[in-house]
């Protein structure tokens, strides 16, 4: 189950730019520039979008930020006036751009294959060299080690954990008041961004004489990465911490861990966020893969309670399938006009349940070792509650997808305070691996998200989170000036809750 769930959100780095690539691969079908075919090519777009963009709604909507008819406009004036296919090329670009949505983006377009692919073995797994070998496994730091703050620079900053022999960064931050803020550094939701998660996993093994294999290995990074986390909080509360900063500034995403981790620094019941995925077959496969999970469980020995609440959940995604025909509706009004989220009757979009699974979530140990197939983060909860102090957490316009789900849940579900700037706005995502879209005429290649998080006020993810400490840049002060801002605006506040 967990490889499956580990498929979903799955992100790329810097998806909050549009991804464009240049050269001959970008060059249309044609040599003559054929305006007609550009044309087609954006209403084909269009078309797509009104089937299988979950978000569609939400930016055709007044809360939503964006001028959807007026971004149509402007795109069909610039293919208009468009002489050559760069120029059209740019218009379409352009078109997805205006969303400001990272997980809609544009690939690269991929050059046709003149020869059949290699054949490419993976490497060895050699047992004897952890270092090679995780990295063969694909354990590679990602995202930047360091603070998205240049905090280890500043007088009062003791790094105790380097993040490179270690899993995570973290240090203490002493205050001019002599608060002392422990800071941890999650630079990506995804375990393979962890080097030290698998090197230190394997010596772990190695000292305890178990078998050395790819699976164990993985299994065993697996579980010392979250037992890192709160392994080194207890290092920093020991030092004196009172107050935890996790830092996901500078985040791309990863996978759904983003609501694991809210549980653990919280001994209070957590909710995941709502989920809908788009009303269409992408959205059917999602729910069919559930009711899949779901079958699998029941196959096995319940208790009479488990097997009632995997029926429930059953038949809740039955009826979710149901309900995707009964959704399919004309969304083409968004080229025309702006609506109220809440008004709009149909979003072409169902409801799934949440981000974790089924259930919000569930209390320790309710259906043992079955509980994390209808919410995922009970697959951590011998370690929730593992930090119960204060909690801020730090995010900057590059935190995006499962850095926004982590931040969104603490802030919802009021775990603790987001400081420093609003995220990117990349929101779900993917619940599903879906083929890229590729247009007939200028074969440009198209991700589309398939999926949508609602927060406890109603707001689609993709908005971004708003920090409750805002901490912008600000004219004559340099970055260790506003890290330093920052630590004290977070004494301050702290000290303001007691």
């Amino acid at each position: 189950m967990r490889t499956r769930h580990f498929l979903k959100q799955i992100l790329v780095s810097g998806l909050g730019m549009v991804l464009l690539a240049s050269g001959s691969g970008q060059a249309a079908t044609t040599t003559t520039y054929d305006p007609a075919a550009w044309k087609a090519d954006y209403a084909q777009l269009k078309s797509v979008l009104e089937k299988e963009y979950a978000n569609l709604a939400w930016f055709g909507s007044v809360e939503g930020g964006s001028d959807l008819p007026g971004l149509d406009r402007r795109t069909q004036a610039a293919l208009a006036t468009a002489r050559t296919d760069d120029e059209a090329r740019l218009a379409l670009t352009q078109f997805v751009s205006g969303f400001h949505d990272g997980h809609f983006s544009v690939l690269p377009t991929l050059t046709p294959a003149t020869t059949p692919p290699l054949t490419v073995s993976r490497q060895a797994f050699n047992p004897n060299d952890p270092v090679s070998t995780c990295a063969g496994l694909g354990f590679l730091p990602s995202s930047a080690i360091a603070f998205s703050m240049p905090l280890e620079g500043l007088p009062g900053f003791k790094l105790r954990f380097d993040g490179m022999t270690s899993v995570y960064r973290a240090g203490i931050a002493t205050t001019t008041a002599g608060v002392k803020i422990g800071v941890i550094r999650i630079q990506n939701f995804r375990m393979r961004a962890f080097p030290g998660a698998c090197t230190l996993a394997w010596a772990n093994l190695a000292r305890d004489q178990k078998p050395i294999t790819s699976e164990s290995v993985r299994d065993a990074a697996y579980k010392l990465w979250f037992d890192a986390f709160r392994d080194e909080m207890d290092v920093l509360r020991a030092d004196g911490a009172s107050v935890i900063l996790v830092d996901v500034g500078n985040n791309s995403g990863g996978d759904d861990t983003g609501d694991y981790f809210p549980r653990m620094l919280t001994d209070k019941a957590v909710k995941s966020a709502s989920l809908r995925v788009v009303a269409s077959p992408t959205g059917v496969q999602y729910l069919n893969e559930s009711i899949r999970d779901i079958d699998e469980a029941l196959a096995d020995k319940l208790s009479p309670a488990a097997h009632d609440a995997f029926v429930e959940a059953r038949a809740y995604y039955a009826h979710a399938e149901d309900q995707v025909a009964a959704s399919a509706c004309d969304m083409s009004w968004v080229w025309r006009e702006r609506r109220h989220y809440p008004a709009i009757a149909c979003t072409r979009t169902v409801a799934a349940g949440y981000a974790g699974g089924y259930s919000a979530g569930l209390p320790k140990g309710i259906y043992g070792d079955k509980s994390a197939w209808l919410s995922l983060p009970s697959e951590i909860e011998d370690r929730w509650g593992a930090w119960t102090g204060p909690v801020y957490v730090l995010t900057d316009g590059k935190s995006y997808s499962s850095a926004e789900m982590f931040t969104a849940v603490v802030q919802d579900n009021h775990i603790g305070k987001t400081v420093g700037q609003k995220t990117g706005g990349d929101g779900c995502g993917f619940m599903v691996e879906a083929e890229p879209v590729t247009l007939t005429h200028s074969r440009l290649r198209l991700r589309i998200p398939n999926c949508m998080r609602i927060r406890a006020d109603g707001r689609d993810e993709v908005a971004g989170i708003s920090p409750d400490l805002p901490i912008l840049p600000t004219e004559g002060e340099d970055d260790r000036q506003r890290a330093e801002r920052m630590l004290e605006t977070i004494a301050s506040d702290a000290a303001n809750r007691h």
